[in-house]
Order: C-alpha cells, then sequence, then structure tokens
C-alpha cells in the first residue's frame, strides 16, 4: 500500500468555527466561520483528504462530555457534507496543557496517530490553523506546508512564530483563502 498523498489537516476552533475563551461546550455554541464550508468542499473537490486535528481541554475540565463532543463533530460533519466536503478523520487531544501528554497541539502526537491511521506521507501533508502551536505540531511532525489562518486571531500569533523562529508557508485571511492557496500550491506542482 502507498502513502496517502495531498492531506490536508485542520484546526478546529478558530480555523473552522468560532473560537471561544469560554470553549465551544455544546453544539448551540458551534458556529462556522464564513466561508469554512466552503473551502472544505473545494478541498474534497480537487482530491484532498481532511483531517481534524483538535485539542479540546474541555473534556478533561469536565465542561463537556464525550458524548456531546462526538455529537458536535457529528453535527460539523454532516454541515461539511451538506457543502460537497468531506472530513475523513477527526484526531483530538483531551487533556490539559499541564497534563504533559504527547497529543496536545504542539506536540506532533495527533499527526502521528494519523499518519499511522492512514500511512500518511507527512512531507506531502499541509497543517492549517489558526495559532502558534498549529504551526509548530505541523513543523514538529514534518508536515510539508504550514498555513496560519487569521480568521479569529489578531497579529499577536504572527508575533509569537517569528519569537519561536518559525515561519509559516502561507498567512490567509481565513480558510477558503487557505484552501485556494492550498489547491493553487499543489497544481503548480503537476507542471
Amino acid at each position: 500500500m502507498g502513502f496517502l498523498k495531498k492531506v490536508v489537516f485542520l484546526d478546529r476552533d478558530g480555523t473552522i468555527n468560532r473560537d471561544s475563551p469560554d470553549y465551544i461546550k455544546d453544539r448551540s455554541e458551534f458556529e462556522f466561520i464564513p466561508g469554512a464550508v466552503t473551502a472544505i468542499g473545494e478541498l474534497t473537490a480537487s482530491g484532498f483528504t481532511c483531517m481534524v486535528i483538535t485539542n479540546q481541554s474541555a473534556l478533561a475540565r469536565g465542561l463537556i462530555s464525550t458524548a456531546e463532543l462526538d455529537a458536535m463533530h457529528a453535527m460539523m460533519c454532516d454541515a461539511i457534507a451538506s457543502g460537497g466536503g468531506k472530513i475523513t478523520d477527526i484526531f483530538f487531544c483531551p487533556h490539559i496543557p499541564e497534563a504533559g501528554c504527547d497529543c496536545r497541539k504542539p506536540a506532533p502526537g495527533l499527526l502521528f496517530q494519523a499518519r499511522q491511521k492512514y500511512n500518511i506521507d507527512l512531507t506531502d501533508a499541509t497543517m492549517v490553523g489558526d495559532s502558534a502551536k498549529d504551526i509548530e505540531c505541523g513543523r514538529f511532525a514534518g508536515c510539508g506546508r504550514t498555513v496560519l489562518v487569521r480568521s479569529d486571531k489578531d497579529a499577536d500569533v504572527e508575533k509569537q512564530l517569528t519569537k519561536k523562529q518559525v515561519a509559516a508557508d502561507f498567512v490567509a485571511a481565513d480558510l477558503l483563502a487557505a484552501a485556494r492557496w492550498i489547491i493553487d500550491y499543489h497544481a503548480r506542482l503537476q507542471i
């Protein structure tokens, strides 16, 4: 079996849906960022495999149950499917930052889990997210590209990355702009 190529790893909160300092605790708080469903639809139509990579410490904090998180993810995937997109899998870290696990971004554990499960060529994969830890995670895992989206954050993220001497390959206004850059980038590789 060959490597799975053209994989796009997507952060969830702040990339696909609006983030909240109080966590997204139930389906009523889940709100897609404009253009996100279209973006995943365009990636899917262009032959990309999309997977969600997300820290969900609300589980360990007792703010959300696994059943509610699963229901939220099912709702998200259904809405994305109705827009022509597909989320192949969702990998999440349920731990608080102090747990010291290897799956909480910026640690690359979730990407390694995905690589193991799907035989992914990480050097051909792209990590997309709205935070420094998303970009670091992609770099630590050996992803070929990283894309920072500004959809729910301010310029402080870019300053954090500069301090850490880490850079994204592209900075996009939102997930739709990121998706179009990824599609374009791969099209140029085919020329």
